[in-house]
């Protein structure tokens, strides 16, 4: 339509579609990053089951061929240049670089061809001194900020967007372990989620899925028009909500540029705490000052976001809210939070946030050594939890990790 001087007439605000659209990504653990991450924790993973005591921070970069892990390491468990480079290799393997796959040795990371190199040092005593205390108590390993979030869009209490992006990146990440002779692992999602209106996105009402982008390599000499069918059918199988997801009307990606064969470190490099949006609420919410992986529970980065986490998903699992950031600081070697704060965004019910806040500050610790105790954070094992899986799949949001339970819900219930 054209005004009277012949140029575009603007709709007016009756006439416009209403939409308001939030966008999370996920990546599968063949990303380079997070085969990085996957590799620190794994460390991560040996030295603690060994020595319970073990501190860590084992930085890894990724690029080409090669693996360089550094940083610093204190541990009764000693492990030799031979053991770290296993550690390496059988990580990979697990990821599904194995060198089974249809891909070449151009196209993708082969193990066999993998150079590793240690440049780990001794933690230094100045952080030991004020970590591992007389008193038997934890000081936090570092200073630092962290941000747990829970809402209620989905039954995890996790924002719609990134819980959708990892259902489609765990199919497809499954489908290629299963099928290496079609695709390979190094996998990105992205899903939109669609609003209707700004009040619905602040009240916690997602309205559909708006768009998918899904990109997966696929073996040479596989047609577009086949990969995209495969994928496809991977999106609609793999448990996307009905309300949401409407095959028809959703927009859909798949490898949007057509071709995508060459993957993996050889192509990109990798590098731990690179994907911290990723591995945290897909940028719904506020994230902390420092990754994850690598470290050992004394850092508050790890610890200090389980046990945010935890506290944001109790208050919204009971009713209390129906969104809740909760922030907690620490002091490097000091034991108690400098701080401890909870936003509910306007959301709260029963309780304002000033006394959500007071709530739990009067009733946890949240002590390093709380937190460690609470949630067997020393304790790592395949019948609990290991770190590096919980690198590979986000590390908060699943319900199986001790920090996604709800066990003291009747607590807060009774606020």
């Amino acid at each position: 339509m054209e005004n009277k001087n012949g140029k575009p007439q603007r709709k007016t605000k009756m006439e416009n579609k209403k939409e308001y659209l939030f966008t999370s990504e996920v990546v599968s653990p063949g990303h380079p990053d997070k085969c990085a991450d996957i590799i620190a924790d794994t460390i991560v993973d040996k030295l603690i089951i060994e020595d319970k005591n073990s501190r860590v921070a084992s930085e890894v970069f990724v690029a080409g061929k090669n693996v360089v892990i550094g940083g610093e390491v204190k541990s009764t468990c000693q492990l030799s240049n031979e053991d770290y480079e296993k550690l390496v290799k059988d990580a990979l393997a697990k990821i599904g670089y194995d060198g089974k796959s249809s891909f070449t040795k151009e196209q993708c990371l082969h193990p066999d061809d993998v150079n590793v190199q240690v440049l780990l040092n001794q933690q230094s005593p100045d952080i030991s001194q004020g970590v591992d205390q007389t008193t038997g108590d934890i000081g936090a390993g570092d200073q630092g900020i962290m941000f747990g979030f829970a809402s209620t869009e989905t039954a995890d209490y996790m924002p719609a967007a990134i819980s959708y992006a990892r259902m489609l990146s765990d199919k497809v990440y499954n489908y290629a372990l299963a099928h290496n002779h079609k695709l390979g692992v190094d996998i990105k999602t992205q899903v939109t989620v669609d609003y209707g209106t700004k009040e619905n996105f602040e009240n916690c009402k997602p309205q559909k899925i708006h768009t998918i982008v899904v990109s997966a390599p696929s073996v040479e000499g596989m047609d577009i028009k086949e990969v995209r069918e495969l994928i496809q059918g991977l999106i609609d199988d793999s448990g996307l909500p009905t309300n949401m997801y409407d095959k028809e009307s959703t927009i859909i990606h798949i490898n949007p540029t057509g071709r995508y064969v060459s993957h993996s470190s050889l192509h990109d490099s990798g590098l731990t705490g690179r994907k911290l949006i990723v591995d945290s609420f897909g940028g719904y919410s506020p994230i902390g000052g420092g990754a994850q992986s690598s470290k050992d529970y004394t850092k508050v980065d790890r610890s200090g976001l389980y046990a945010a986490r935890w506290l944001a998903k109790h208050i919204v699992a009971a009713g209390l809210a129906s969104k809740a950031v909760v922030q907690i600081s620490y002091a490097i070697g000091v034991a108690r939070p400098t701080s401890v704060s909870v936003d509910t965004m306007g959301t709260y019910t029963s309780a304002n946030d000033d006394d959500l806040s007071a709530f739990v500050m009067e009733n946890f610790a949240l002590t390093p050594k709380w937190i460690t105790d609470k949630f067997a954070l020393d304790k790592p094992s395949a019948e609990t939890f290991l770190y590096a899986d919980v690198a590979a799949r986000g590390q908060v949001g699943q319900s199986d990790y001790p920090w996604e339970k709800l066990d003291e819900l009747e607590k807060f219930k009774n606020l």
